[in-house]
C-alpha cells in the first residue's frame, strides 16, 4: 500500500473513533497508534496533520493530540447572484471572450481516490523523485549567506548561467529570466507576445495547459495538425497566411501528448515560416530531461540554432524532479526580452531566493546527474511494461509512435466508443486516464486517451491498470 493511501485509511479510522472522545480528550500516543495500526511514524504524523486540518483534531507538540472543540454553525451564505451578470458583461465587448476552462489541467493534477491507479498523472511518481538530493539541496541553500534575502529581479546569475548553458548555442545568461516552472514562462509569452483578440498558431494536438492560458488571455487557438514527424510545414505555412499570426507554440521535442520529435528538416522549415511571417516561435521544451535510456541523442533546442531571436524558449526543472521545485527558465534574444521582463516583475515580482538556491545545489551536485540517469532507466521500463500491457490486453487501441523520451503515450480509441464514458468507466473500475479532448483546440478528428506511466509505483501497478482498463473498455462493450 503506498504511503498516500495508509495515511487517507488511518485518518479514516480516527475519525470514526473521534466520538468516543469528548472536546479537549487526549487521542492515544503516536507510539500507540504505531503499535496499534501497524503503520510508520510518518503515517501517523500525517494522518493527525490531516484531521487537524479539517479542524477535528488539535495537536499541542510535547503533549499529544486532542478531539477540537465543536465547530460554531456556518453563517449563512448570502446571494452571490450578482456575479453571473459582473463576470459575463465584458464578452459583449471583447473580440474573444476570456473563457476560463482548466478542465484539461486538472485531469492531470488532481490525485485520484486511494486504491486508484494513476494513468492521468502529469508528474514523476515520489520513488523516481531525487527527494534525498532535494532534502541536500535545500539545506545546504539554507545555508547559503543572503538565502531569504532578495533575489535579483532576472534570477540568480549562476543559475541563469546554467540554463544558458543547456540551451547551448549563442544563448548567454544575459539572454535568460529565471521563472517560477514552466507554465508560468509560457502564461508570460503569451501575455508578452500575443495582444488579446489575436490568433495564436498551437499544433494540434496540444499540451491542454497552453491552451487554458490562451483563452484566460484572450487569445484565439488555431490548430495546426501534426504527424508523426512533427507539426506539418505546409499546413503552417497556410495558417500563417491565413491568420495574421504572430506567435506559435510548440513543442519540437517529446511533443504532448503525442511523444513525437520535430525532424531536422521540418526544424529548419518551421523556423524560416515563422521569420518569413515575422512571428515568434513560442518553443516549450518541457521534456528535455525526460529522454529514455534507449533514445539516441536529442536534437538541441531551436533556441540553440536561431540567430534572429525568433524563438523564445521555454524550459522547466519541475517535469524532471518534484511538482514544487517550480524553477524554469525564459530565454529570448533582441527587444522582445525587454517586455517579458517587464510582464514577468509585473506579475510574479520574482521566483523566490531559496528555491532559485536549492535549485542551483541540485543541478551542481554528483546526484544530479545519478538521479538523471536513473529516471531514462526506469521510464524506458516503465515504456516497455504498458506498451506490452496494451499490446496483450488492448491492441484494439492505436498507438502513435513509441517516443523515445516523456512519460506518455497517446493512444487512439476505437470508433464508438466515446471519451467521456470510458474515462469515467475507468475510474469506477479503479484506473484513472486522461481524455484527448482536451488537446484538441477545434474538433478532434477521433476519440483519444492519453496513459501516464511515470506517476505510478512500477510495473506491477501498470500491469493492473491495463487490465482494469480492458475490463472498463469490456463494460462499454469495445
Amino acid at each position: 500500500m503506498s504511503e498516500r493511501s495508509s495515511v487517507a485509511e488511518l485518518a479514516k479510522s480516527l475519525k470514526a473513533e473521534l466520538d468516543r472522545y469528548s472536546p479537549g480528550g487526549k487521542l492515544p500516543s503516536s507510539r500507540a497508534l504505531v503499535e496499534r495500526y501497524r503503520v510508520s511514524p510518518v503515517t501517523v504524523t500525517r494522518a493527525l496533520a490531516q484531521l487537524a486540518a479539517e479542524g477535528l483534531v488539535v495537536t499541542r507538540p510535547g503533549a499529544g493530540a486532542f478531539r477540537a472543540a465543536p465547530r460554531t454553525p456556518t453563517p449563512a451564505v448570502g446571494d452571490t447572484s450578482w456575479q453571473e451578470v459582473a463576470l459575463s458583461a465584458d464578452s459583449a465587448t471583447e473580440l474573444v471572450p476570456r473563457a476560463v476552462d482548466a478542465s484539461g489541467v486538472l485531469v492531470t493534477l488532481t490525485a485520484p481516490p486511494p486504491g486508484v491507479i494513476e494513468f492521468n498523472g502529469g508528474y514523476l511518481h515520489p520513488s523516481l523523485q531525487p527527494e534525498r538530493a532535494l532534502a541536500a539541496a535545500l539545506a545546504r541553500a539554507g545555508r547559503r549567506p543572503g538565502a531569504w534575502s532578495r533575489p535579483p529581479m532576472d534570477g540568480l546569475p549562476e543559475l541563469r548561467e546554467w540554463f544558458a548553458r543547456e540551451i547551448g548555442g549563442r544563448v548567454t545568461a544575459a539572454d535568460v529570466l529565471i521563472t517560477a516552472g514552466g507554465q508560468s514562462a509560457i502564461t508570460t509569452a503569451l501575455h508578452a507576445l500575443a495582444p488579446p483578440g489575436t490568433p495564436v498558431l498551437v499544433e494540434s494536438p496540444t499540451y491542454p495547459g497552453m491552451l487554458a492560458v490562451a483563452r484566460a488571455s484572450g487569445l484565439r487557438p488555431v490548430p495546426v495538425p501534426a504527424d508523426a514527424d512533427g507539426v506539418r510545414p505546409d499546413l503552417l505555412e497556410a495558417a500563417f497566411r491565413a491568420t495574421g499570426a504572430r506567435v506559435l507554440v510548440c513543442q519540437p521535442l517529446f511533443q504532448n501528448p503525442t511523444g513525437v520529435v520535430l525532424t531536422v528538416e521540418r526544424r529548419r522549415a518551421v523556423v524560416a515560416i515563422a521569420r518569413a511571417a515575422g512571428a515568434f516561435v513560442v518553443e516549450d521544451d518541457f521534456a528535455r530531461r525526460l529522454v529514455h535510456e534507449d533514445a539516441p541523442p536529442p536534437p538541441p533546442p531551436l533556441a540553440a540554432e536561431d540567430p534572429d531571436g525568433v524563438v523564445v524558449h521555454v524550459c522547466s526543472l519541475t517535469k524532471a524532479t518534484s511538482p514544487s521545485l517550480r524553477v524554469g527558465a525564459l530565454a529570448a534574444r533582441g527587444p522582445v526580452l525587454e517586455r517579458l521582463r517587464a510582464i514577468q516583475v509585473v506579475d510574479t515580482f520574482f521566483v523566490p531566493r531559496p528555491l532559485q538556491e536549492a535549485a542551483l545545489e541540485l543541478v551542481g551536485s554528483p546526484a544530479w546527474s545519478r538521479h538523471l540517469r536513473a529516471v531514462a532507466q526506469e521510464l524506458r521500463s516503465r515504456r516497455d511494461g504498458m506498451t506490452g500491457a496494451l499490446a496483450l490486453h488492448l491492441p484494439e487501441l492505436t498507438l502513435s509512435p513509441v517516443p523515445s523520451g516523456g512519460y506518455h503515450l497517446w493512444l487512439r480509441l476505437p470508433d464508438g466508443v466515446p471519451e467521456s464514458a470510458l474515462h469515467a468507466t475507468a475510474l469506477r473500475t479503479g484506473v484513472a486516464i486522461a481524455p484527448g479532448r482536451p488537446y484538441f483546440c477545434a474538433e478532434p478528428p477521433a476519440g483519444h486517451v492519453r496513459l501516464s506511466f511515470a506517476g505510478v509505483a512500477g510495473p506491477v501497478e501498470i500491469a493492473e491498470g491495463v487490465r482494469r482498463l480492458r475490463t472498463a473498455l469490456d463494460e462499454l462493450g469495445g
